[in-house]
């Protein structure tokens, strides 16, 4: 099948990738002139693992192609999907600008049936919007789609070739084909595909997302009691998890979450719910408690230098908001970098994948090291912020060596309690004791 994508983000390029590995010629279309002459010439724009590899197989394989041109993409295809940006605006909605445009851009331009997929993250009635847009500027029959997505940043290409579920919203027997006819290499391994109305399936992706950031953030309130008794969070965590009504993913404290996704999406559910007079009591609560819970160590390493910071190094290890990805957005290392810069700390960081996404946002307000070892010389504090793999087993001994203190504030429990105690580690982390070396 010949298949649309507009947009070439993290969402629209996985998903052009994965429908031209499954046999189809897919188009992605791009405003950014720039951006597109890069991946016709096989550069991936955004880091993800195992990208590249399938990426570069389908442009060689000629199933995947790219253009700032829709109506040429338009013209050649049956099926468009919409990966485009929803951004929070300042209250909290979704901005669905470029999906509108888009739309309107569609309907001035095709010729014959079309099925439009949406892809974005959009609030419950997008779907009609979408329609009514298409419906103002042609009399051609189209049908639009929901069909959210589910990708976790970096396993995006796991989640989008091997699918929990595919969840597609419609009214429309004919589109309902069309889309089963696309997903059946899926469907044809076992994997289910959910049927339901536009509206339900929009909310379907909020109200995944939503739950768990209240997931984690009900976890981290756990973590931050059981310092207050002196429980320990990963005995919590397991016991709670073993219970396969809770299961284990999502419990594993730490300093908040961030990303593309959990924040923008809870401000737009309880946006969104405002604007029909509800409200989301949960949601705005984890709001609240999320915001304190990502600079929480600020506080302590505070108070471990006696109540001022200024002029001390702390030495970040991670930037990203989570593993294996470049996306900063919304990430708590921001939150913690910015903290402590007012307070007059200085700061040298390392993460070799997202370290020039944090330059073009802060410049050189902080250091950047070319290694994790170099970012500790004469630190007076390590601060992990991600947890990336090459973190996970480090080398104490060169790690106390360059130090000017052995002073971990670990906002991810990298270690078990006893590896740094072993080295002579004073060592905080969330939802546990603290090592006093």
């Amino acid at each position: 099948m010949n298949i649309t994508i507009v947009g070439t983000g993290y969402v629209g390029l996985v998903t052009g990738t994965t429908l031209a590995e499954l046999g189809n010629s897919v188009y992605c279309v791009d405003i950014d002139e720039k951006k597109v002459e890069g991946m016709k010439n096989g550069i991936v724009p955004i880091y993800e693992p195992n990208l590249e590899e399938m990426f570069l197989r389908n442009i060689q394989a000629e199933r995947l192609f790219f253009t700032t041109n829709l109506k040429e993409a338009l013209d050649k295809s049956e099926v468009v999907y919409l990966a485009l940006p929803t951004p929070p605006g300042e209250d909290g909605s979704a901005d669905l600008s470029y999906v509108l445009q888009v739309a309107n851009n569609i309907g001035e331009m095709m010729t014959e049936y079309k099925v439009i997929v949406n892809k974005s993250t959009v609030p419950v009635g997008t779907a009609d919007r979408v329609s009514e847009v298409i419906a103002s500027k042609t009399a051609l029959p189209f049908d639009v789609v929901s069909n959210p997505e589910f990708l976790r940043e970096g396993f995006a290409v796991e989640d989008s070739m091997n699918p929990a579920r595919v969840v597609v919203g419609s009214s429309s027997e004919k589109a309902k084909e069309i889309m089963a006819k696309i997903y059946q290499p899926f469907t044809n391994t076992g994997i289910p595909i959910i049927f339901m109305d536009e509206k339900s399936s929009e909310l379907t992706k909020y109200a995944s997302n939503s739950f768990l950031a209240v997931k984690i953030t009900f976890m981290n309130e756990i973590a931050n009691y059981c310092e207050k008794v002196g429980a320990d969070v990963d005995k919590v965590r397991l016991g709670m998890g073993s219970d396969d009504r809770i299961g284990h993913r999502f419990l594993f404290p730490g300093i908040g979450y961030g990303g593309s996704c959990f924040p923008k999406d809870v401000k737009a559910l309880i946006k969104s719910g405002k604007e029909e007079n509800f409200n989301f009591q949960i949601l705005e609560a984890t709001e609240t408690v999320n915001t304190a819970q990502k600079v929480i160590l600020v506080s302590d390493i505070e108070n471990y230098f006696g109540g001022n910071i200024e002029g001390k190094t702390i030495a970040f290890w991670g930037l990203a908001f989570k593993a294996n990805t470049d996306d900063i957005r919304e990430a708590s290392s921001l939150d913690n970098i910015d903290l402590l810069l007012k307070k007059g700390a200085k700061i040298v960081a390392y993460d070799a994948v997202a370290e020039k996404n944090v330059q073009k946002v802060l410049g050189d307000k902080i250091q950047y090291a070319k290694s994790m070892y170099e970012a500790l010389e004469n630190a007076d504090a390590l601060f992990i912020a991600t947890e990336w793999p090459e973190f996970k087993n480090p080398n104490f001994k060169l790690m106390a060596e360059k130090m000017k203190n052995k002073v971990i504030f670990d906002g991810r429990n990298m270690y078990p309690l006893e590896i740094p105690e072993q080295n002579g580690f004073y060592y905080k982390s969330i939802g546990r004791k603290t090592i006093v070396k």
